[in-house]
């Protein structure tokens, strides 16, 4: 479905992505961990094209997306959940819906906003509010409500619970969890590395801009050099083993 082939980008002189490579097959849930400035939300932002790759290519379904506009890249279904939601405060709960709907006027989508209520019960109790007005946990859950609408073939996932309580936490990986097993092909970026592993099937760890660990997300959460890696000690950057 996704393939990453030998991705590159930099901010001026910073490398923060060294030839990365990734793939999401149909229907997987696949997750991307690291440390703070790692790359992981480069890698997003430029999978969705609103980074432009120094080099290498992201095919959808074989198709190389890599120099399309991002409204293009967004058309073609790769929808991506930013960072901090950025939802469209001043408009209502169903405005904002509804917008996410243009990504996909030409081909169309299977979910509408009942479909998305149906997930989401507590945004169909505030449909007509200002999305301003949403707690932190509910714009997360407009957020993704949104990207749906436009329909997704792949859906692109930065830090959904940053901000957070576990609470709402819990509630937006269940959704995850309903979204999968529904079908949808899901790239998470997640900074609770426990809940990623937990929730996915396959994961990449980065490291300063490098895929440094790849495998099963359930041998990745026993192995101890990924483990060290989240207690402060660094990963080797370069001939790291990978799991089958």
């Amino acid at each position: 479905m996704l393939q990453v082939e030998g991705l590159m980008a930099a901010y001026d002189d910073i490398e923060a992505l060294r030839g990365v490579n990734i793939e999401l097959c149909t229907g997987e849930m696949v997750a991307v961990i690291g440390s703070n400035g790692a790359g992981k939300s480069t890698l997003l932002n430029c999978i969705s094209a609103l980074v432009r790759a120094k080099s290498g290519r992201v095919l959808l379904n074989g198709a190389d997306v890599t120099r399309l506009p991002p409204y293009k890249v967004a058309r073609a279904g790769l929808l991506q959940v930013p960072e901090g939601r950025q939802i469209l405060a001043d408009l209502t709960v169903d405005d904002n819906l509804r917008l996410g709907g243009l990504a996909c006027r030409s081909r169309g989508s299977e979910f509408d906003v009942d479909r998305v209520l149906d997930l989401f019960p507590r945004l169909k109790e505030r449909l007509w509010q200002r999305a301003g007005t949403l707690s932190g946990g509910e714009q997360q859950m407009l957020a993704i409500g949104r990207a749906l609408m436009g329909g997704p073939k792949v859906l692109l996932l930065d830090e959904p619970s940053l901000g957070l309580s576990p609470l709402m936490t819990d509630h937006v990986f269940e959704a995850l969890r309903s979204l999968h097993a529904q079908g949808l092909s899901i790239l998470l970026v997640e900074q609770n590395a426990h809940r990623a592993l937990a929730a996915t099937q396959r994961a990449y760890v980065l490291d300063q801009g490098n895929v440094v660990y790849e495998g099963l997300s359930a041998h990745l959460a026993k192995d101890d050099r990924v483990i060290a890696h989240y207690l402060g000690e660094e990963l080797p950057t370069s001939g790291a083993p990978r799991f089958s």
